[in-house]
């Protein structure tokens, strides 16, 4: 249930087609990244002069940021084709990856998402693939099995991942190329949801982009996702018509509040601040208070109340902030006691 939620940034089969039918093409099309997109040019510019391959790019962030996307720009920039695509889970042993290796063209694209899961086998078996541009595979098995050198074609490994302390050493060393990506500042997602808006046919005015920009938790894939929610309310409630108030009452009906939290987010920190007094209080009892899995907790809900400062962990557990109390409308009173970095409070019976 909770993974179903419209503000989960994880990709849903939902968004597949749309996703691909709004993608930027051209890294002059891509928005936001300055910094990262001005070194990827450099480095991009560079190997087309020299007439070579790129080295090996990492990309690294939470998921729904345009890591993807950013792997199609770059191939269609290099070769004007698509990438080789595959994630670390499919490739369960060395012939699913010798298969991708052994078809590749000169300055070929591999793309490889979730590359953290990749099998200590499989990637072990990359290791020379990346750096030699050959590899050793086993040829039948048993007795009678030898093994054969493959020279390989020069070709770019492209690789994502959202839980980069998870790489191994080895594996990171090998990537030319490291780049992290940021959360969209509102302005930059308000750009990428006109350009959105252009693609699905939508007339809808920039003050009206800027508010479904603002609850999107700084992740296009989100955004994207609340424009054609947005979309559909219009299409069944107001004749079509796209306006500040409709996107209000659209988002409204999501539950997707002003800072982009939803109902689980608040039944966290109602819970935390309600029943614990603000907290500190460890995350098994929260997930027990709330009848969710603390995997739940810790993967959807915790980071984006972190990175808006409305909780912090500690020793003891975690703690909401006078922030996290402010929006949820429920007095504040500090903690004489508390010593922690951001203030946390109890909940005052008036």
């Amino acid at each position: 249930m909770a993974r179903d939620r419209i503000i989960h940034s994880e990709r849903r089969p939902e968004d597949e087609s749309v996703d691909f039918a709004l993608r930027p093409t051209k890294l002059n099309e891509m928005v936001g990244q300055p910094a990262l997109m001005e070194k990827l040019s450099i480095a991009l510019g560079a190997a087309k002069k020299r007439n070579e391959p790129m080295e090996h790019i990492l990309l690294e962030g939470p998921p729904g940021l345009g890591k993807t996307t950013l792997a199609w720009v770059i191939a269609r920039e290099m070769n004007d084709k698509i990438p080789r695509i595959t994630s670390g889970p499919s490739l369960s042993k060395q012939a699913d990856l010798m298969t991708l290796l052994t078809n590749m063209e000169q300055g070929d694209v591999l793309f490889i998402d979730e590359i953290h899961r990749l099998p200590r086998a499989v990637e072990e078996f990359m290791y020379p693939a990346m750096e030699d541009f050959r590899v050793d595979f086993t040829i039948e098995g048993g007795l009678s099995g030898r093994v054969v050198n493959f020279a390989l074609k020069r070709f770019t490994l492209i690789a994502a991942t959202t839980r980069a302390g998870l790489l191994s050493g080895p594996l990171r060393d090998r990537f030319g190329h490291h780049y992290h990506f940021e959360f969209y500042s509102t302005s930059d997602l308000t750009s990428i949801l006109m350009r959105s808006a252009s693609k699905l046919d939508l007339k809808i005015d920039k003050v009206s982009l800027a508010t479904i920009a603002s609850r999107s938790r700084g992740t296009p894939r989100i955004a994207n996702r609340l424009l054609r929610r947005v979309r559909d309310y219009a299409q069944v409630r107001a004749d079509g018509q796209l306006g500040p108030g409709v996107v209000e009452q659209a988002l409204k009906i999501q539950q997707v509040d002003e800072l982009g939290l939803d109902e689980l987010d608040r039944s966290f920190l109602s819970a935390l601040i309600r029943v614990y007094g603000g907290g500190p209080a460890g995350i098994e009892a929260l997930a027990a208070t709330m009848g969710q899995e603390r995997d739940t907790l810790e993967d959807l809900v915790e980071p984006y109340l972190l990175q808006i400062g409305f909780v912090i962990r500690t020793r003891q557990g975690r703690q909401a902030t006078k922030q996290a109390y402010d929006h949820m409308g429920i007095t504040y009173q500090p903690r004489a006691s508390s010593g922690q970095t951001g203030e946390t409070g109890t909940l005052f019976n008036e």
